[in-house]
């Protein structure tokens, strides 16, 4: 008998038994010399692998453990028949037990259920998890496939795909979506919030500012320079009313004049309120003062291409300049002179022209750009005035004379404003506290609520 050891996962040995006949003859013995060759071919790589997978497990010579020579000399905590599996058809062993060990084809090596094998460098069985620390894992050969890419509303989309969420935009990278983090115009939170609350307005999600961002709402929505220093020093006039005057509780200056007030237009964006809200009260203190003879609603857009003078056009401008403007050259209607459809455009300069008749009346001396009306009359109006800023004041000026325009500060939640007596809210959040700026709006005041509180129309509605 002829006993070869191997060394294995300690410093015990492998046996291998060999018994074999030797005959007389030299055909015999040849033949059981190359038997014995490939015998030995076997076990000199049987001995290198098993050297190669204990360097793996990088044992500790100095343990001092002995080799158990039976499965049944381990301790066994566990133990089921389950075919097709590993730990659970093998069992699990306590410790370091160097027999507690099964053949792992789908790796082709060897693979382990004792708790030794939990390391850093770890060489258990794929079910030891699962099923000797009864621990959720999925065995490796039935490990759930995820595609690249991202998913987002049950929809996949491939990796560097970019979709828009609101104002930000969305990045799909690594399977995850990474979005931008600027402030829109639209806040659904803060549109809520302002209507569940008790503020005395209500709130509205407005499809067209819709992702838009805050600075292009401020940017590209308001457009009214803060008062001039000539425009602050202008001397107060008040309404002849007697100070005695019973004042409404309610009062809408459409319901005194009707078919002489005219509504708002929209100023898409354009950030011009300087010239709509001048066009609009303008328009409706001639019809009231002519007593309906002239009810024609005024061109912002003649203001906008021609007022040259410092002009701004569709980027802001001063109310003051505004006034000079129509009570110096005039404005002729609406439907005379309609908006542009791109305010952008490079061809959009001045296509209106007026002299004077000497008398202090002007006259076109072009037709309208709109051809198909034919009235280009032009309107002027005398020296604009300044209303007292005491609320009771501006109250009686628009019973006798008709809407005042106003200046306001604007903060992010106006523009949602749909009804209602408009007073500042916060986000309850407090996201946009860092991201509040104050910037100036026009707007025609067309009555008043209460006695004491003031109501508008927003001119961009």
């Amino acid at each position: 008998m002829i006993r070869i050891q191997a060394p294995r996962r300690s410093s015990e040995a492998k046996v291998i038994e060999y018994n074999g006949k030797f005959g007389a003859t030299s055909d015999l013995w040849r033949m059981w010399t190359r038997y014995m060759i490939l015998i030995l071919s076997y076990l000199i790589t049987e001995i290198w692998m098993e050297r190669q997978h204990l360097s793996q497990r990088d044992v500790d010579p100095g343990a001092g453990l002995t080799r158990n020579h039976t499965l049944l000399e381990g301790t066994r905590f566990k133990r089921v028949v389950f075919e097709g599996q590993y730990c659970r058809n093998f069992g699990c062993c306590e410790a370091r037990d160097d027999d507690c060990v099964t053949q792992f084809y789908e790796a082709k090596a060897l693979c382990y259920c004792d708790t030794f094998c939990e390391r850093e460098n770890s060489d258990c069985c794929p079910d030891y998890k699962s099923f000797c620390r009864e621990e959720k894992e999925w065995p490796l050969h039935i490990k759930p496939w995820y595609p690249e890419g991202c998913h987002r509303d049950g929809q996949h989309y491939e990796e560097g795909s970019v979709i828009k969420e609101n104002c930000n935009s969305c990045t799909c990278s690594g399977r995850q979506w990474k979005c931008s983090q600027r402030v829109c115009l639209v806040q659904p939170g803060l549109i809520e919030h302002i209507n569940k609350g008790d503020y005395g307005w209500t709130a509205q999600n407005y499809s067209q500012f819709w992702g838009m961002t805050l600075e292009e709402g401020f940017r590209h929505r308001l457009g009214t320079l803060p008062p001039s220093p000539v425009l602050l020093s202008m001397h107060e006039v008040t309404a002849s009313l007697p100070a005695t005057t019973d004042l409404p509780e309610f009062f809408v200056a459409s319901y005194k004049w009707p078919g002489w007030t005219h509504g708002p237009l929209d100023q898409k964006n354009c950030a011009a309120s300087w010239a709509f809200s001048t066009a609009s009260v303008a328009a409706d203190r001639i019809a009231i003062q002519s007593k309906g003879q002239y009810t024609a609603n005024l061109s912002p857009q003649n203001l906008i291409s021609c007022c040259a003078k410092k002009r701004h056009g569709c980027s802001s401008g001063g109310i003051d300049r505004a006034w000079w403007y129509l009570r110096k050259r005039g404005l002729v209607s609406h439907a005379c002179y309609p908006l542009f459809k791109d305010q952008n455009a490079t061809n959009n300069g001045c296509a209106m022209a007026s002299r004077s008749d000497g008398r202090g009346k002007r006259h076109a001396t072009k037709p309208c750009p709109n051809s198909i009306e034919k009235s280009n009359r032009i309107y002027q109006c005398s020296p604009p005035y300044r209303v007292s800023s005491e609320e009771t004041e501006i109250m009686k000026e628009i019973i006798q004379n008709g809407p005042v325009q106003a200046i306001m500060q604007v903060h992010e939640d106006f523009f949602n404003y749909k009804t209602g007596i408009y007073r500042h809210v916060t986000s309850p959040s407090g996201e946009s506290e860092k991201y509040q700026k104050l910037r100036t709006h026009a707007v025609k005041l067309t009555g008043f609520l209460d006695a004491r509180e003031i109501s508008f129309k927003e001119l961009d509605s």
